[in-house]
């Protein structure tokens, strides 16, 4: 199965797809929150639906605000020496937004270890 190929084919938005970077069909569940808003908070969780070294596609449960900083917690699938949980944190604009699903641009990232069920709720 050639990815790549399948990737290039996506479409979003109904703009085609400009990018030259790989994605990856990652499919994890996504927690989110917009950093520096006014007003309420708005946090959620998703799913995402590719990632790659430039940005993030993933499912949300409202549409979010365009350019506004966005920082992201996935449950990463793979395991640091073959056993111990990882997820992967990143923060970046949103450059694309729907009712139900977003765009991030990748500013900065970071894995960690996953620490126990209670901090598993924070982003």
């Amino acid at each position: 199965m050639d990815l790549t190929a399948q990737m290039q084919d996506f479409n979003f938005g109904g703009l085609s797809d400009r990018r030259n970077a790989t994605r990856f069909p990652v499919k994890e569940e996504v927690r989110y929150k917009v950093l520096n808003s006014k007003g309420p908070s708005v946090t959620g969780i998703g799913k995402t639906l590719n990632i790659g070294s430039g940005g993030i596609l993933f499912t949300t449960e409202g549409k979010l605000p365009l350019g506004r900083m966005v920082e992201i917690s996935v449950n990463w699938p793979a395991r640091l020496g073959g056993a111990c949980p990882l997820k992967f944190v990143a923060t970046g604009r949103v450059i694309r937004s729907e009712d139900t699903r977003a765009v991030m641009r990748i500013e900065r990232y970071e894995f960690r270890t996953r620490g126990a069920a209670s901090s598993e709720a924070k982003v």
